[in-house]
């Protein structure tokens, strides 16, 4: 897996080693074990999307799709939908998407940096309405190269040992971590799917 250290910035912004969470909806996080109080972060995002079904095309596998605000939109649906069969005008498809980031700050224990990512599926049974999940997450490790109290900035190095410098909205946490701390960052996306008939239909 290649790593590229820009693709966390974002979420780096939105919750590691900060005080804010404007990206997420900031949830509370259990108080770190007394020994180490090192600072940790977890924040989620939720969204949910429904639109109504308006046409099926079967030969081309197109479904046109209606939102809430009226507007439609015409996509392909690939093969790994195996009961396209069962969907129909007027169904209605509910798509809910989650984001969900987790940081937490460990004393330097010698672990080396890097990253792995997973992935998961599940989908409905033959024959049944369409539906299904996918998750995907991502865990990177990196270290805490550098703090500095008086500008309220901390860097960290990658697992590809570039570093990148990050301001710090929230003082305490900084003067809880150390240089040579390990951070562990979760990112988690899922999204999951369902196709339902509506009532007397």
């Amino acid at each position: 897996m290649n790593f590229s250290p820009s693709k966390f910035t974002i979420i780096l912004a939105a919750g590691l080693l900060l005080a804010s969470g404007s990206l997420f909806a900031q949830e509370a996080v259990a108080p770190a074990a007394a020994a180490e109080d090192k600072p940790s972060f977890s924040a989620s995002q939720s969204v949910q999307m429904t639109a109504t079904v308006t046409a099926i095309d079967m030969a081309t596998r197109a479904v046109t799709l209606q939102g809430e605000d009226g507007e439609t939109q015409t996509i392909i649906v690939g093969e790994e939908a195996r009961n396209l069969g069962q969907v129909k005008p007027g169904d209605v498809v509910t798509a809910e998407f989650v984001r969900q980031l987790d940081v937490e700050v460990f004393a330097d224990d010698g672990s080396e940096l890097g990253s792995s990512a997973l992935g998961a599926a599940a989908r409905a049974e033959e024959g049944e309405m369409p539906g299904g999940m996918v998750v995907q997450s991502e865990v990177v490790t990196a270290r805490v190269a550098e703090i500095n109290l008086d500008n309220n900035t901390f860097k960290l190095q990658w697992p590809d040992e570039t570093v990148e410098e990050f301001v710090s909205q929230n003082p305490d946490n900084l003067r809880r971590a150390a240089v040579g701390d390990i951070v562990v960052i979760t990112y988690t996306e899922a999204v999951g799917i369902l196709v339902e008939t509506p009532a007397g239909e």
